[in-house]
């Protein structure tokens, strides 16, 4: 490394972000890029480790103490040429990656971490600002087709190496732009919808092609793909949400979390939403149920839209602040996070349980809730959730907003039609080489793996082209991670 004592010599410095007062009267991106000059300090605190366990905890193997070192010394080129040769899309990584890599960071044992996402920030930042990204088309075509299903990180991945590997793609999406849930279900103020763009651009020229506004099973026959394609990717995602079938969960006012950020990303860009339909929660009081990212960014976006309160509630008990003996280093561990949404305005709970829905007339107007705890039992080896006797309260609310995940792929329509095998937990089954039980069909992302990062579903792209390239090859030069 260019300073092997830069850790001893620098400090962590976290990113900043747009004021709040400044940044919740609209959409656009919170974070304020870093300067060269933090980038190249804080990318001195790489270690050169023996064994880079950020590597090891990247799913896509990202080359992360390499390109550090090129930051320290200023070849901003050579930092994106290793970057770009494991990272289809680091400037989505860059932003929505919950940074799998500096839990594991060798430094994180007795220091904080390298600031490892923001610095692959900087760099795809930077090339695109120089211009070191080019068009990258193949020189020569295999003469097979292939259809991947879903435009999502995972479909977007696989398209990208199969096109690199000489294949014509076409890439299928229901919607009417390309980008599946990183258009519409990730809010602007964390990916601005440009930034899409301006990749998808770089596709296109590269020969990818893209066939929007069919839902493949419902517009078009599956089988017919197998007909005209050699091979066919499933990367739909899993798009079952997670219920809550509690008394009184017909009222109106409760709505899926996906649903109700999908249809403000379409507000945002235009579209014209039918107004018996449309989701506001403008002088709303607003309660969030679930803690996860996605229930996050239903604060942001309720604080955007000018909710008198929002309150997100938890079911799981609060999450410690700092390692436990349970998540050692170098595994991922379960901490309590406070996004910036969260900072923008909200009243968070844990370990608490929606018991029912209580309305007035046919709209939702409070929860019935009570609180638990979680204890092990000489019967149980996990703890067991119980109610806390006399601990019931109430929450108002105008609008629910479910966010307690996704349980599986929409299974009507494509899957069916394509007689595709599923797992226990209801996601396509695959073998190793990401092959489904139909002839010439594969899967990846979280079709396939259910839920997940998005550079989870970048690798299972990646991993699922190079599985193709090798089926219709016999042989692939793809990475195979």
């Amino acid at each position: 490394m260019g300073d092997p004592k830069g850790f001893m010599r620098v400090k962590r410095e976290d990113g900043t972000y747009r004021p709040v007062c400044e940044r919740v009267k609209d959409y656009r991106q919170i974070d304020v890029m870093c300067s060269d000059e933090m980038s190249e300090r804080q990318a001195s605190r790489c270690m050169d480790c023996g064994v880079p366990f950020c590597h090891w905890a990247c799913p896509v193997g990202n080359y992360i103490p390499e390109w550090n070192d090129f930051i320290f010394n200023k070849d901003w080129k050579k930092a994106f040429e290793l970057l770009d040769a494991a990272n289809n899309f680091p400037e989505m990584t860059g932003r929505l990656c919950p940074a799998l890599c500096e839990y594991s960071c060798v430094l994180g044992i007795n220091d904080d971490a390298v600031t490892i996402r923001e610095n692959e920030l900087s760099i795809i930042e930077k090339a695109f600002e120089e211009k070191y990204i080019k068009v990258r088309a193949p020189k020569t075509r295999t003469g097979k087709k292939v259809a991947v299903i879903g435009s999502g990180p995972a479909g977007l991945a696989c398209g990208v190496q199969l096109n690199r590997a000489g294949h014509e793609v076409y890439i299928y999406e229901k919607n009417e732009k390309p980008g599946g849930l990183l258009r519409y279900g990730i809010p602007d103020f964390k990916l601005e919808k440009s930034i899409i763009d301006r990749r998808l651009k770089i596709m296109k020229k590269e020969g990818v092609k893209f066939k929007t506004g069919i839902d493949v099973g419902v517009d078009l026959d599956a089988k017919k793909l197998l007909k005209e394609y050699d091979a066919v990717c499933l990367a739909g995602g899993s798009e079952t949400p997670r219920d809550l079938k509690l008394e009184g969960r017909a009222f109106n006012g409760i709505y899926f979390a996906m649903d109700y950020l999908t249809q403000s990303n379409r507000r945002i860009s235009g579209e014209k939403i039918d107004k018996e339909k449309t989701i506001d929660a403008k002088d709303k009081k607003v309660v969030v149920i679930g803690g996860g990212d996605t229930g996050s960014d239903c604060i942001g976006t309720a604080n955007r839209q000018g909710a008198s309160c929002v309150v997100q509630i938890e079911v799981m008990s609060k999450p410690e602040e700092c390692r436990t003996k349970d998540y050692p280093w170098p595994v991922y561990p379960s901490l309590l996070k406070t996004s910036p949404s969260h900072e923008e305005g909200s009243e968070r709970d844990w370990a608490v349980l929606t018991k029912r829905f209580v309305g007035e007339g046919n709209k939702v107007k409070k929860l019935e809730c009570v609180r638990v705890e979680f204890k092990k039992t000489p019967e149980n080896a996990c703890p067991v959730m119980k109610e806390i006797p006399g601990s019931e309260f109430e929450i108002e609310a105008d609008i629910v907003l479910l966010a307690v995940g996704f349980v599986h792929p929409r299974h009507k329509g494509l899957l069916e039609d394509l007689k595709i095998e599923l797992d226990e937990r209801g996601n396509v089954k695959t073998g190793k080489d990401y092959r489904t039980s139909t002839d010439k069909v594969f899967s990846a992302g979280d079709m396939r793996k259910g839920q997940s990062l998005i550079v989870w579903a970048i690798s299972e792209g990646r991993k699922a082209a190079h599985a193709i390239d090798t089926f219709l090859m016999g042989h692939s030069d793809l990475p195979s991670m």
